[in-house]
């Protein structure tokens, strides 16, 4: 299989946003570490190390369609927060982001009617609802027990379950 050098380039953005995403997840990580947010610290480095599956899926593909994946430098992410909360205001506007970004790529798949793209493309979707609800339902945390400190330290200690209640919901939908 070949892919055209417009889906080509597109992807290798992909895999650029996707690699930044991982430095990002491991910074918003070290500065809930640093910050005493335990839970939200082993949150963030799980999620680093989901993006870089995601990206290695998109190099995969890249290197069994007989293209050049581009491994790419990255930017120094932002290491300071206002506030754990603005961690996971962050993290939904990225995860936006790589919605808009998946949703690109699959229009450029459609208009190069290259259906073995699209298909392997419909995987990322799904994982980006299921990634913005995540944030969401977190985020809903703060609306929900508030920005006290001990509210806030409920939400970093519950991040465990929430991420292994989200994790069993992507099981069962597999």
């Amino acid at each position: 299989m070949r892919i055209s050098s417009k889906i080509e380039k597109a992807i290798n953005d992909q895999i650029s946003y996707e690699a930044s995403a991982v430095n990002t997840y491991i910074a918003m990580g070290s500065w809930c570490e640093r910050t005493g947010y335990d839970g939200s610290a082993t949150f963030f480095f799980e999620q680093a190390n989901e993006e870089n599956t995601h990206m290695l899926k998109f190099v995969h593909y890249l290197n069994n369609a007989e293209a050049e994946a581009i491994i790419p430098a990255i930017e120094k992410p932002q290491s300071k927060f206002s506030s754990l909360e603005s961690t996971f205001q962050a993290a939904l506007k990225s995860e936006q982001t790589v919605t808009k970004l998946i949703n690109d790529l699959v229009e450029i798949a459609e208009k190069e009617k290259d259906r073995a793209t699209s298909l392997f493309l419909q995987w990322f979707i799904s994982e980006q609802v299921e990634e913005e609800i995540l944030f969401q339902t977190i985020l809903q945390k703060f609306e929900i027990y508030g920005r006290e400190k001990l509210a806030v330290y409920q939400i970093d200690q519950s991040l465990a379950s929430i991420r292994s209640q989200v994790m069993a919901k992507k099981q069962i939908s597999r």
